[in-house]
């Protein structure tokens, strides 16, 4: 049996990306989450497994702090499981 992605797509501003990115964290079902520029350009891809919590995840959200000072707005395409 093969295993079906899902996928959203989400359109944020800078000030709500870092929020709206541990909120999907915090679900527990997204397996990866891409930020993409108003452009399409991917600018991170977070892989999430199932062991990625914590400790592992603080520099990358420090990484979305710095992005989300930098553009006005975004893509965030989450896989679901």
């Amino acid at each position: 049996m093969t295993e079906q992605k899902n996928t959203e797509e989400f359109v944020v501003d800078g000030e709500r990306l870092l929020k709206k990115v541990k909120e999907l964290i915090a679900e527990g079902n997204v397996r990866r989450i891409v930020i993409k520029s108003k452009d399409d350009e991917t600018i991170v891809e977070l892989p999430l497994t199932v062991g990625v919590v914590g400790a592992v995840l603080v520099p990358a959200l420090a990484g979305i702090g710095a992005i989300a000072a930098l553009v006005t707005e975004c893509k965030i395409i989450v896989e679901r499981k």
